[in-house]
């Protein structure tokens, strides 16, 4: 068995330069408050996993780090933006440095993402022995939603286009064990307008996403023609 519980790294960039790839459907206060509300969905669903360890938001926006430390995460401030992958690895670090035996991140937007979920992939990763990986590959099968590394220091993450495909290599070249454990809801982050529609099509009877509007939809179906 793996051990003790997971800690959970959630990298959030600076809420103004977050969804830059919707900027075609979305104005910037709509994308900012779509990331916050993102946010607030997937604490939500860490909070209810009882097989989880502490979460930890890696952020440079104080609004960010207000929101995340409401919810009862604990935050790690960056002095700027570095990106996903050095935010990760910098939350990895912390959890490693507090005694963490095993860490996560998932990405901050994939509101979809469940409890139950969640609970499946900590009890997968925990029936494996040794160091290893397990990876959730995002829907497309290109990117990487879920990278659970035990311990922390294992590997460092390397997000982006083609993640999955280069994590998984990264892995037989370094000789560890990865395993792949897929998850439907973890898998579809929110990042081409196509996303967007799916996540609507989702939320539709959730009012904490009534600002996004049929016009939005709309627009969104039309960018894709």
């Amino acid at each position: 068995m793996s051990g003790a519980a997971p800690w959970a790294i959630v990298p959030v960039k600076s809420l103004d330069a977050a969804k830059q790839r919707l900027k075609a459907v979305l104005p910037l206060e709509a994308r900012r408050r779509l990331m916050r509300v993102m946010l607030e969905d997937v604490l939500a669903t860490l909070g209810q996993v009882e097989g989880l360890g502490p979460v930890l938001v890696v952020t440079p926006d104080a609004l960010v780090a207000e929101l995340a430390a409401s919810a009862g995460a604990h935050v790690l401030r960056e002095a700027e933006d570095r990106g996903h992958s050095a935010a990760a690895i910098a939350g990895f670090r912390q959890a490693q440095a507090r005694g963490a035996t095993r860490a996560l991140t998932l990405p901050a937007d994939a509101p979809l993402v469940t409890a139950a979920e969640l609970d499946s992939l900590i009890a997968f990763d925990a029936g494996l022995t040794g160091p290893h990986l397990t990876l959730v590959p995002a829907h497309d099968g290109d990117g990487t939603n879920g990278f659970l590394a035990s311990p922390p220091e294992l590997m460092a993450p390397s997000f982006g286009p083609g993640s999955f495909a280069r994590h998984r290599a990264d892995a037989a070249g370094r000789r560890i064990a990865c395993h792949v454990h897929e998850l439907p809801g973890l898998a579809l982050d929110i990042d081409a307008p196509g996303d967007l529609a799916r996540l609507m099509a989702h939320k539709q009877r959730c009012p904490r996403y009534d600002f996004l509007g049929q016009r939005h939809l709309e627009t969104t179906s039309e960018s894709e023609r």
